[in-house]
């Protein structure tokens, strides 16, 4: 959502401001002055400029591990942002997506399909996976242009190109599907009922929508009318130089990573029991992501809009909201509740990335959404069973979408 894009540009600034102010000090120090002492010339190196300069530098690029250690809790498992095994898809949009597929079961249901939240990756559903405990088989799969999945071009950086690629991961599946989105991972299946309802019902049998929005985002979270009022003057000539000037960008963001002030914007995301590895992850994803696809994706939300889009689906709607979500406020899943005519879950301590912080309540929630819809005998077998993935002799071409991948 924009909001977090916006402070981790205020950070990064800060950030190089940092560094900045290290540089002049130890310039400042090396250089030092030319005093005069009983008529003889003296240079004078003053020693506090040598260990505040040094000080600032080590903090630019060490700041890291005292910032989390400050800002989140310690971990009783640490999180990583590890890969699975996947597979690769073409998409009629030009997109090659990355897709995992947690394993077929057998015994019938849905199978549920994870769409993850913008400047992220399909890496942060990995609890919510390892919770469900084979239970049901999961798809989760990169938005194009982030993590392993490629764009077709910043052109096409749009919630209509991502329906279109998330129909795709759809009729790949080859199964009744329940589509769970977090974020813009909601508003993309939003943007794919309102495009093309005929999948709701007959290939889609279920929608959870976790800490999501209807319409421009700036509408939705807080501070929203001097948000709105800085859309056009400041905030979308920052996300256009943002695009025009990337490599320089995405050098700054990993100096404000490594230093410790990007955990700090997105730690806005998360309420007061966020862990420090749950911070690590999310910073990491939304540092190495292309900040040029970051913008543009900012930059398409501006004029987005899927009002009334679940209204009339022939299948269950649930939406979870956060109660102290500043990013999309709880009236923004209240709205698509009562549109849908869907059953809305507050979570009263759950900011934005609450599905990662309250990953119990949240699996809960979406594990008692399956089993309304999944048999409960349903048992799950290995990934490799049950596959529409044919196997090398037989595989096609990459052209035809199937590109086997093994778990990095």
């Amino acid at each position: 959502m924009p909001l977090i894009p916006g402070f981790q540009l205020l950070f990064t600034v800060l950030a190089l401001a940092i560094l900045g102010a290290a540089a002049w000090l130890l310039g400042d120090w090396y250089f030092g002055q030319w005093v005069r002492v009983d008529g003889d010339l003296v240079h004078v190196r003053e020693a506090w400029r040598l260990w505040l300069g040094l000080g600032l530098l080590a903090w630019s690029f060490l700041g890291r591990p005292v910032v989390l250690a400050l800002v989140a809790r310690r971990d009783v498992v640490p999180r990583r942002a590890t890969r699975r095994a996947s597979r690769m898809i073409q998409s009629d949009t030009g997109s090659r997506l990355y897709v995992e597929d947690d394993g077929a079961v057998v015994g019938g249901g849905p199978t549920a399909v994870l769409t993850h939240g913008w400047g992220l990756d399909s890496t942060i559903w990995n609890t919510t996976r390892d919770r469900l405990g084979g239970s049901t088989r999961v798809i989760a799969w990169d938005l194009p242009g982030l993590g392993k999945s490629k764009g077709a071009g910043l052109a096409q950086v749009r919630l209509e190109t991502m329906a279109a690629d998330l129909r795709a991961v759809i009729e790949r599946v080859g199964e009744p599907v329940v589509l769970v989105g977090h974020s813009i991972g909601g508003m993309t299946i939003q943007t794919l009922a309102r495009d093309h309802p005929a999948l709701f019902g007959s290939k889609v049998k279920g929608v959870l929508l976790f800490n999501t929005t209807w319409t421009n985002p700036l509408q939705t979270m807080i501070l929203s009318p001097l948000a709105k009022t800085l859309r056009r003057p400041v905030i979308e000539p920052m996300l256009h130089l943002a695009i025009w000037l990337e490599p320089l960008v995405w050098l700054s963001m990993w100096q404000s990573y490594l230093s410790g002030s990007a955990h700090l914007a997105n730690r806005l995301g998360f309420g007061a029991s966020v862990t420090r590895s749950q911070l690590e992850h999310t910073t990491l994803l939304s540092t190495r992501n292309r900040p040029a696809v970051m913008a543009r994706g900012n930059l398409a939300m501006f004029n987005w809009d899927a009002k009334d889009a679940l209204k009339n689906v022939p299948c269950p709607v649930e939406v979870v909201a956060g109660g102290i979500d500043i990013l999309t406020l709880p009236h923004a899943g209240k709205a698509i509740a009562e549109s849908a005519g869907a059953r809305l879950h507050l979570e009263p301590g759950a900011n934005h990335m609450g599905f990662l912080e309250q990953g119990e309540a949240y699996t809960a929630i979406l594990s008692a959404f399956l089993a309304k819809i999944q048999p409960p005998s349903a048992r799950a077998v290995p990934p490799t069973a049950g596959l529409k993935v044919p196997n090398a002799e037989e595989a096609p071409e990459p052209a035809d979408g199937w590109v086997p991948r093994v778990a990095t």
